[in-house]
Parts: structure tokens; sequence; C-alpha cells
């Protein structure tokens, strides 16, 4: 039987071929770049890394070669370690005097980890740029702005990444970045990425959902508006941040979209004809169905808090744009119908078609 990894790696297979394909006329850099990408084959990755190849760039990939390294044969380099120093051969392969352009950080989630990274190429990166997160900011904030304050790490011991840890040890490595690299840091909060090659499912789920048409439950009456930011967005300009040396912190989150929108941008999606119904957060809650992306939620999790929106419009003025939510849906469905069969059956957190009925004969009952 195919694993959840091999599906995953047949997934960025695809992906990383349409890429390629995307960025086929992109101008080359004036100026080519070094390039040290810590990650580089998850979701952001392979968009970033085949954006900076079309401009031109070198690009040094450093991850564990566990997935995909036939993609990048013969075009990256190729290093292989371990973000954890304590695990065998750990960072031991950037040590020495090699220096680079710039370093994208999309692997930090640890903040030991991330400390261990950046001190490590201290001097011999002249921009380093960390992927960090909105779940970064500390809860009970209206709208989250650069200076907003960021998460506490409580327990500096406990390294386990769940919902419930993840945005505090994402806030202490962004803090980390900025104390060793100072001016030449570079922050960058996204809110939920998505598009084509999401191994979340969650934006997924509302596509392939939409395009199957009839009745489609949408989310609860009091959820909070969408933020979101397509990777293919994303990627090619956190590219364009180093090649333009651009220090600071942003905030990459779209302009709030009310859920109604969204769903309405979705619609062209069927060629069947779609109703969308709004369960009320009482129905919501009475039967415990919670959706992929909405706020608030049963349990709480990793952006869930008082927020009620995150300003992106620093990234704005430093070049970030968003294509429209239609041309989103239409690339994420395209890909995700590429997928095998197993991987699509491996969705997950997706409400069942009995969940969504249940919902429904409640609403028409009350």
């Amino acid at each position: 039987m195919t694993t959840r990894r091999e599906m995953l790696t047949l997934a960025t297979a695809s992906l990383a071929l349409g890429t390629t394909r995307l960025f086929a006329d992109v101008p080359r850099a004036r100026r080519p770049l070094n390039v040290l990408v810590l990650g580089g084959t998850g979701f952001l990755g392979p968009h970033q890394v085949e954006y900076a190849l079309a401009r031109g760039h070198r690009v040094t990939v450093f991850n564990r070669g566990r997935k995909n390294g036939a993609l990048l044969e013969g075009r990256v380099e190729v290093l292989v370690g371990d973000r954890d120093s304590k695990v065998v051969p750990g960072l031991a392969v950037l040590e020495g005097s090699r220096r680079w352009d710039a370093v994208i950080d999309n692997s930090g989630y640890i903040p030991r980890h991330v400390r261990d990274s950046a001190q490590l190429l201290k001097g011999r990166v002249g921009r380093y740029l960390f992927v960090s997160t909105v779940a970064a900011y500390e809860g009970a904030q209206p709208v989250c702005v650069e200076t907003s304050p960021l998460r506490a790490l409580s327990d500096p011991e406990n390294e386990q990444v769940t919902a419930q840890t993840y945005g505090a040890l994402k806030a202490e490595g962004d803090r980390i970045v900025r104390e060793v690299y100072g001016s030449a840091a570079t922050i960058v909060r996204p809110t939920y990425v998505i598009g084509p090659g999401d191994e979340t499912d969650r934006f997924t789920y509302w596509v392939a959902r939409t395009a199957n048409g009839g009745t489609v439950l949408g989310p609860r009456t009091d959820a909070k508006d969408l933020q979101s930011v397509d990777a293919r967005d994303l990627c090619p300009w956190l590219v364009t941040l180093i090649e333009r040396d651009i220090p600071g912190v942003f905030n990459a989150a779209s302009p709030r979209e009310p859920w109604d929108r969204a769903l309405e941008a979705l619609r062209p999606l069927s060629e069947r004809p779609v109703r969308f119904a709004r369960p009320s957060a009482a129905v919501i809650e009475e039967l415990k169905l919670d959706f992929p992306l909405v706020e608030p939620t049963l349990s709480g999790g990793i952006f869930a808090n008082e927020r009620t929106g995150f300003d992106g419009s620093r990234a704005r003025l430093v070049g970030l744009s968003y294509r429209p939510l239609t041309q989103t849906g239409r690339a994420t469905l395209e890909w995700w119908r590429a997928q095998t069969p197993e991987r699509r059956a491996a969705a997950k957190h997706w409400p069942t078609m009995e969940q969504e009925q249940a919902v429904l004969e409640r609403m028409a009952a009350i």
C-alpha cells in the first residue's frame, strides 16, 4: 500500500513540474545571488526554488534528504543534514567559511534549531529571511500590525510542535533571528497559505466540496473573515525581498474576505448548481462540527483567539499582491484532481456528507 509520505512525494513531484512551467517566462535578475534555502521540498520550498532558478540565482537546499531529492538533482546543490544539532549529522555540512548572499528559512519551528542555524551562519550570509507566522501574535488584539506583541514562550524546554504550542515556538524563532541579525533580518508572517500543493488540505476542502455542487454547508454565521495568501504570490515575493535586500517585518495577509464573498468566488468551480447554507454557531456547537480555515473553532487551535484581522499593508507597499480567490481555487482544483485516489482519500479533517446532512436537518428543524 502506498504510504502517506509516498503520496505526498508524488504530489510534490506533480507540483514541481507545474511550478517550473509557471515561471518559464520570468525575466532574469540583474545580479545572480547565491541563495541557501533551509527546507525546500515542502509546500513553500518548490515555489521559491523554481522562481529563484528562473531568475538565474544559484540555489543550495539544506534538508534531511527524505523526499523529492530527484526533483532537484542537477538543478540545485543539495546539502543533507538535520536542523537538530543533536541528530547526526546535524548542521555539520553548513559549517566552515562558505558564504551565501541570502538564506530563506522555511523549516525553523523549534527555537533551539533556529538559534543554532542563525548563529552558525552569522557573518556568512548577507540576509536572513525567516518565514514566521501570524500565529506568533498574542491574542486579544483587534488588528495585528507588525509591532503588535508576540506570544511568550512559557516553557522553553518544550519542543513539541502542536496546535497549542506552534505560535509561541514560531514567535521565539522570530525573536531569535531579529536578535542575531538585526538589520540583516527579514521576517515574514504569513496567514493561511493556500493554493496547489497545500498538504494541509484546508482550502482544498472548500474547493473540492464546492466543485461537487449541490447544497454546500458553509461556515458558521459568526465565522471570522478569511485572510490568506496564495503560495504562488508569496514565494516569488520572498525571493524579491532578498533580491532587493529589504529588511523588516511583514504580515503576508490578504485584505479580509467575508466568507459569503469567498464562497461566491468558488462558485464557478462547479458545473452544477451550488447553494451555500450557513449554520448558526449554536447548531455547529450542538453537533460539534468544525470546518477547515474557519474561526472560531470548537477546541481552539493555531489561530484561535480574539483577533479580528491582520494588517498586511506594509507587505503590499513592497510588492506583495494577491490574485483573485477564483484563480487560486481553479489551480487548486486542477492540482487536486491530478492526485492519486489514495492521496485524495487521505484528506484530513474534512466533514463527511453524513455530518453535513445532520447539520442541514437540524437547521431545517429550527
